[in-house]
């Protein structure tokens, strides 16, 4: 189960990275956050930016709702969903993962 926690703006969503992939995808959860595969190397920040574009796309949300919290260099790291409940952003988590099984 993703460990989705409360935050005064939003809820925060744990994601471990998989920077340099063959293709954009959520690949699942590991160890209570949400895989993430992005082409984009980590240069720059620029794969932070792809982890935001496909969290947005596959979720549902703007990309100028996720804000990138920690792990600015780290595989690990922690985005802010603004304005949504943690209900919200599990429902949308459960929806997502239920149709990659």
């Amino acid at each position: 189960m993703i460990e989705l926690t409360d935050h005064p703006r939003g809820t925060v969503l744990p994601v471990r990275a998989r920077p340099g992939a063959r293709k954009n995808a959520i690949l699942g959860e590991h160890a209570g956050a949400l895989r993430i595969a992005v082409t984009t190397k980590p240069e720059a920040g620029k794969a932070n930016v792809a982890i935001q574009d496909v969290l947005a796309k596959f979720l549902g949300f703007k990309a100028s709702q996720i804000d990138l919290l920690t792990g600015q260099t780290s595989r690990e790291k922690r985005f802010l969903i603004v304005g949504e409940t943690a209900d919200e952003v599990r429902g949308r988590l459960e929806v997502l993962l239920k149709a990659k099984d």
